[in-house]
């Protein structure tokens, strides 16, 4: 069973022949290697020690964040929901200059 994006899948422990692994996994580093940037300019990356590229049996690649401490967790999706928010008022300028 996986969901729609695959990471519900088993991890790429036995490869298959013909299944491009380097690319999902290329990818997956290079998207963990930007959020670990990020969190490293926060101040956050020792709280995220399992950060980590993988890659899934069918070659899509995935983020591990590993094990975290809840506040760590709490304060990642703080700093996601500020960016959501920050990026909504930028794309509606005109209602936020009502608030």
């Amino acid at each position: 069973m996986t969901d729609r994006h695959g990471v519900i899948a088993p991890r790429a422990e036995n490869l298959t022949v013909g299944v491009n692994y380097v690319r999902g996994w290329a990818e997956a580093r290079h998207g963990a290697e930007s959020l670990a940037e990020q969190l490293t300019v926060l101040g956050l990356d020792t709280d995220f020690p399992g950060l980590a590229a993988d890659v899934n049996v069918w070659g899509d690649g995935l983020v591990r964040l590993g094990a975290v401490r809840p506040d760590a967790a709490l304060l990642l999706a703080q700093l996601i929901e500020a960016g959501t928010a920050a990026q909504e008022r930028e794309a509606r300028p005109h209602l936020s200059a009502r608030n």
